[in-house]
């Protein structure tokens, strides 16, 4: 799912390709993607667009006569940026928004179709689709600290929840938690004063780092490739792979269909987080560090 610098990268592109052009028209090429009813597409057609935002995961374009677009991404969505009038494609294309001089292509590369357009009127309206989230990058450590001590949660659900903070998810939860030396099961009202200055330090270094590492991968090129896995990660997607800092192998947790990586010397002190996957293998015979874990292997 395309988070934070996903998302703001999405928005550096398009502004200049968006903001400021009048947007002739929008076509459907999957009926599910669109939610709502009213305003109309009809109304939207002939519209200028005056801003971009995002909010949380989502990205708004702001038309004349006070209309939000709100489209939100959600697993596999997929923005491309092609020549005006571009067909939509049969298989992965869910809708196509026209100007001038360009068409947006809205893609979805999954069987389980979850992206979703709404158009609302006027700012109560698109404020319903704000999850409440407050953002990392814009608060003090105060405020930091107050959004993630509310609930008590483990700090990954906390970090990755939209109601707690805006635009954070799976893939950079776990950077931050591999930069911050934190293990992503520590329950948030048991962290203590330093490792809750760490993780906020550590949000607001690998946000920005990889904000300004993707723009300027893609200078002024529309971003074609937006993936939660990236070789230049720590953690993320790097099950089995060596630690950057220590050089052990990153361990996992999945659950359903998310996986949580991390590396056991770094964040929890060499020990070894259950995984459901490898528990059921080991039929519950959960080892309790590395060192168990290749004896397992290796018998």
């Amino acid at each position: 799912m395309p988070e934070f610098p996903d998302v703001e990268l999405y928005l550096h592109a398009l502004r200049p390709r968006v903001v400021g052009k009048t947007l002739l028209g929008v076509r459907i090429g999957s009926p599910f993607v669109l939610r709502t009813v009213d305003p109309s597409l009809d109304e939207a057609a002939g519209k200028r667009v005056l801003d971009l935002r995002r909010l949380g995961k989502r990205i708004v374009l702001e038309l004349q006569g006070d209309i939000y677009i709100v489209i939100h991404l959600m697993i596999a969505g997929r923005f491309r940026w092609k020549p005006a009038g571009q067909k939509i494609p049969s298989r992965l294309g869910l809708a196509a928004f026209d100007f001038d001089d360009g068409t947006l292509l809205l893609t979805e590369a999954s069987k389980k179709k979850r992206a979703a357009i709404h158009l609302c009127r006027g700012e109560d309206a698109l404020h319903q689709h704000d999850p409440g989230g407050v953002e990392p990058l814009e608060i003090d450590f105060t405020e930091f600290r107050d959004a993630l001590l509310e609930r008590n949660h483990t700090v990954k659900r906390a970090l990755t929840d939209p109601r707690i903070f805006s635009g954070i998810g799976n893939a950079y939860s776990d950077e931050i938690l591999h930069r911050a030396k934190l293990s992503p099961l520590i329950w948030t009202k048991r962290m203590t004063e330093e490792q809750l200055r760490c993780l906020r330090d550590a949000t607001r270094e690998v946000l920005s780092e990889w904000l300004a590492r993707l723009i300027a991968q893609h200078g002024g090129a529309f971003p074609e490739k937006v993936t939660a896995f990236r070789p230049e990660m720590a953690a993320h997607g790097k099950y089995g792979e060596p630690c950057p800092a220590c050089g052990d192998p990153i361990q996992r947790i999945v659950f359903a269909d998310r996986e949580t990586n991390y590396c056991p010397t770094c964040q929890t002190g060499g020990k070894l987080l259950a995984d459901r996957a490898l528990s059921r293998l080991l039929k519950g015979d959960w080892p309790r560090s590395l060192e168990e874990l290749e004896s397992l292997r290796r018998g």
